[in-house]
């Protein structure tokens, strides 16, 4: 089996993040396909929530990339990027009549892996 044909990839995850997957969706399909210091830049810009969460663990996959495959930064894109909903935590609140309310508080898992070109 030749080993040439082989494409490295750098992965870095984000498990249980506190922010739901349909949140994260937004800003990580602006970044989709882009390289990954003009992804930096736009996360970086983005008024959301999620930007910044994002903008941790695309740090995160650009220094996996570097240190433990080796990849040159220059090349580095976005080649995979998706927010898969997480467990959903369910707490009770007060309402009238002595009834409750649930509230769901959401939670996502977040990949982002970079590719070489």
């Amino acid at each position: 089996m030749p080993e040439e044909n082989k494409v490295l990839e750098a992965t870095a995850t984000l498990r249980f993040a506190r922010i739901s997957a349909r949140k994260v969706k937004i800003v990580a399909d602006l970044i989709r396909g882009k390289k990954a210091d003009e992804a930096l830049a736009i996360v970086k810009f983005t008024p959301k929530a999620s930007s910044e969460i994002l903008e941790k663990l695309l740090k995160s996959a650009i220094a996996n990339a570097e240190n433990n495959h080796g990849m040159n930064r220059g090349n580095l894109v976005v080649s995979e990027i998706y927010a898969n909903q997480g467990p959903t935590m369910k707490r009770i609140r007060p309402a009238a009549k002595g009834s409750a309310v649930r509230i769901r508080k959401r939670t996502s898992h977040i990949t982002i892996k970079l590719r070489e070109i």
